[in-house]
């Protein structure tokens, strides 16, 4: 712990802590209170603002998103100004007093902020060099700041937090039935507000117990469940005094056993790349107990309220999933009493206050996700309206306001449903979506090949992941004519791997049944094998997945690498695999390396005419996916010259 004659020093972990230098705004530092002092985890913009005044945030509405998005463990730890006014001398107070208030709201009166201390970060952004100028305040008072001599940037922020930290994950469904008088549907509201709060209540009843377990991929050593009952966890301890040295437990005493007691010991630590990989997992489950201590039967028993007026029942279904990060010194016991019920409680009266103004007619239906997209380095929670639909206009402007708060870019869909973290499944059942029939598909098999051998040249590769799919797949027999369709499901299987679609990648029988749907085919032409084309491909693309496609016309294979620029141009840009097809042989094209000095390029093709088993090493020592040059070292010409080719570059769609 920092004492005040020390000078402060801030350490930096996320690593892009100024969303944007160009537009005046707010952000919204977030710390942890199992981290040193002055710790920066992430950065979320301030989206809601009362005036064109940065520095005037809605509170009330910027206090409602952020207590969703964070998960218990985070917090608002300070603010940072970017502006053409933040030179002027009152902007470090008014930083300071911006950072002071929204802490104040989402700790709330009840605690007091205590989930941490009253430290404060405050940061000012030079609107034309991006750099920050640091100041803190220990007290929380704006009449107290002072600068900052050191800012260190962690060079592995992973490392940092997964190395003393873990999830705690709590899922819990309620049906909670409301009954009203049928003359009085006004009481509904009351009646619902009570039955939320008796709810809210009852985590905190000496009943109830919480059965905690891991989460992790099992190993040799098997972890028995521990039991904490409510009557043995204490609500009223602060948590910065709650962390007890782990030397100092006993593993026989549930209520002092650490988060670590159910972390990995054999982890590597060597390497941390994302929470998904790296971060012990913890579940935590609510149960009932009515017979704990019970002088009384142990037998359900059934009371009866007898209505005094007709009555009517409304019936609300919640789905509770809590995310919470906990060091892992912490004890099991404070990390259920001040994260993972308090967590639920915060869910619970989120999810009343939106379905409360519908309780009468058709109750939205919400559910919480958590994602962990790319640049965040620690999990956040939303609560998605489901009855929309993932395409209709609210929850597209729900999903935009998320990226411009986290600064992610508008044209990429990275916090839909499937892009979702599931806690809840093994990893070899996660990789469902990469089956077909029973036989797992090789995905990504261009990385790890050798350089292309072109001098001075910069590599332009796809952007993503795609599934290789070639001839003679899931026993059908397309050997001779089915390259443009494996190449075209190639494709679609990298929208569906970047969620842009859901659908599952179509079959032969598939793709000739929507050419003749759009007319561009007549019925005989389903079950044929018929070859296709680049256009028939772009048709089809439009048809399942609204996609949109460049084609490019060359007329000979020799005129190819003229087109190398307009190609790494469409790789850096959109980042889309590309479809070559020239003659009665179709490629898809994953990337180009390329020297604009000299000309020189070469092309990584991923050839669909294999016909072998899916083993990666034949498949690559074979040259079915490698760097291809137009002339090679002994003359021959990969392209036909005396043959025009087409080129389908799908453009990616402008899409959250």
């Amino acid at each position: 712990m920092d004492d005040q004659n020390e000078s402060a020093s801030v350490r930096v972990l996320c690593r892009k802590l100024v969303i944007t230098k160009n537009e005046p705004g707010l952000q919204w530092l977030i710390g942890s209170p199992f981290f040193p002092p002055f710790t920066i985890i992430s950065t979320f913009r301030c989206i809601h603002t009362l005036s064109s005044n940065p520095l005037s945030p809605d509170y009330s509405k910027e206090s409602d998103d952020l207590r969703t998005l964070l998960l218990k463990g985070f917090d608002v730890i300070g603010a940072l100004i970017v502006g053409n006014n933040s030179d002027s001398e009152q902007i470090p107070g008014e930083v300071i007093d911006a950072s002071r208030k929204m802490r104040k709201l989402l700790s709330g009166d009840d605690n007091g902020g205590k989930l941490g201390n009253q430290r404060l970060i405050g940061g000012v952004v030079d609107s034309n060099t991006g750099g920050v100028r640091f100041f803190v305040s220990r007290s929380g008072n704006s009449n107290s700041i002072e600068s900052v001599t050191s800012v260190v940037y962690e060079e592995n922020p992973e490392r940092y937090i997964w190395e003393r930290g873990c999830i705690l994950r709590c899922e819990l469904p309620i049906k909670l039935p409301v009954y009203y008088p049928l003359n009085s549907p006004k009481d509904a509201e009351n009646m619902y507000l009570r039955a939320t709060d008796a709810v809210a209540a009852k985590f905190r009843d000496p009943q109830v117990s919480y059965m905690v377990e891991t989460l992790n991929e099992p190993s040799t050593e098997v972890l028995p469940p521990v039991i904490l009952r409510g009557a043995e966890l204490d609500f009223h301890t602060d948590l910065s005094n709650a962390r007890l040295k782990i030397e100092t437990t006993q593993e026989s005493d549930a209520k002092v056993l650490p988060c670590l007691y159910f972390c990995s010991k054999s982890k590597d630590i060597s390497s941390f790349t994302s929470m998904d990989e790296n971060a012990d997992k913890i579940q935590v489950t609510v149960l009932l107990n009515r017979s704990d201590h019970s002088s009384k039967s142990a037998a359900p028993i059934a009371e009866y309220f007898p209505a005094l007026d007709e009555a009517k029942i409304v019936v609300v279904d919640y789905k509770l999933e809590v995310l919470c990060y906990a060091a892992k010194d912490l004890p099991l016991a404070f990390a259920i009493s001040k994260l993972i019920i308090p967590g639920l409680v915060e869910q619970l009266y989120t999810m009343k206050n939106t379905v409360l103004p519908n309780l009468l007619t058709q109750h939205p239906q919400l559910r919480p996700y958590h994602f962990c997209p790319p640049g965040l380095l620690h999990p956040m929670t939303v609560i998605y309206e489901l009855s929309y639909g993932e395409t209709e206009m609210k929850q597209v402007e729900v999903r935009r306001s998320l990226h411009l708060r986290l600064g992610l870019p508008f044209d990429r869909p990275l916090l839909r449903i499937a892009n979702a973290i599931n806690l809840s499944i093994t990893k070899n059942s996660a990789r469902s979506n990469s089956i077909r029939k029973g036989t797992p598909l090789l995905k990504d098999v261009h990385l790890g090949i050798p350089s292309s051998g072109v001098s001075g040249g910069a590599p332009f590769l796809i952007q993503g992941s795609y599934e290789y799919y070639h001839y003679l797949q899931d026993g059908f027999d397309d050997s001779g004519w089915g390259c443009a369709y494996r190449s075209l499901q190639t494709i679609i299987s990298w929208f569906r791997l970047q969620h842009y679609t859901s659908i599952d990648v179509p079959s032969h029988r598939e793709i000739q049944q929507s050419l003749v749907e759009i007319g561009d085919k007549d019925p005989s032409f389903i079950g044929s094998r018929e070859w296709i084309g680049a256009i028939e491909l772009s048709f089809v693309l439009d048809k399942l997945l609204g996609v949109s496609c460049k084609v490019l016309n060359v007329r000979s294979g020799a005129e190819l690498p003229e087109k190398c620029r307009e190609l790494a141009l469409h790789f850096e840009n959109q980042g889309t695999p590309i479809m070559i097809g020239g003659g009665v042989l179709a490629y898809t094209l994953l990337g180009v390396d390329y020297n604009e000095v000299s000309g020189d390029c070469a092309f990584l093709i991923l050839d669909p005419h294999y016909t072998g088993n899916d083993e990666l090493k034949k498949i690559v020592n074979g040259g079915w996916c490698g760097w291809k040059k137009a002339v090679d070292s002994k003359g021959k010409h990969f392209f036909l010259h005396d043959k025009f080719y087409n080129l389908l570059l799908p453009q990616r769609p402008n899409m959250v």
